[in-house]
C-alpha cells in the first residue's frame, strides 16, 4: 500500500455509504491522531486502539457518527495531498473550506491540527485532507 492515509480514508468513506457503525484499520500515529481530530470536531463518535491477542498488530476501531435522519456526519472526505504531490501551505495562504463549514487537517510542525487552528498559531504545513 503506497498510501495509507487515503486508504483510512476511504474506508470511512466506504463503512459510512454501507451505513456500518464501525470499521477498523491498520494503526499508525498518523491515522490515530488523524482520528482524534475527527471524533475531537465531532465528525466521528469515538476512536480506540485495539490490540490484536495473537499477534502483534494494532488496529483503530473508529464509531461513525450519524445525524437523526440517519446519514453520516461526514458528508465528503478527501485527500489533498499526496505521495505522487505533496500540497504544502503558508499560514498565510491556508483558506476556508466549504466558506468556513468544513476543516482541513494540516501536518505541521507542531504536529497534525486543523486549518483553525493552524491559522491561529500561525503555522503552515502539509494539507493531509478536507472534510465536511
Amino acid at each position: 500500500m503506497t498510501d495509507p492515509i487515503a486508504d483510512m480514508l476511504t474506508r470511512i468513506r466506504n463503512a459510512q455509504l454501507t451505513r456500518k457503525n464501525e470499521v477498523c484499520m491498520p494503526y499508525s500515529n498518523l491515522k490515530f491522531e488523524l482520528a482524534k481530530i475527527l471524533e475531537k470536531e465531532g465528525y466521528i463518535s469515538s476512536v480506540k486502539k485495539r490490540k490484536e491477542r495473537e499477534s502483534v498488530r494494532k488496529n483503530i476501531i473508529v464509531t461513525l457518527k450519524r445525524d437523526e435522519d440517519g446519514t453520516g456526519a461526514i458528508k465528503h472526505i478527501a485527500r489533498v495531498s499526496k505521495p505522487g504531490q505533496r500540497i504544502y501551505v503558508k499560514s498565510t495562504e491556508i483558506q476556508k473550506v466549504l466558506q468556513g463549514l468544513g476543516i482541513a487537517v494540516i501536518s505541521t510542525s507542531q504536529g497534525l491540527m486543523t486549518s483553525y487552528g493552524a491559522k491561529a498559531r500561525k503555522l503552515g504545513g502539509e494539507i493531509i485532507c478536507n472534510v465536511w
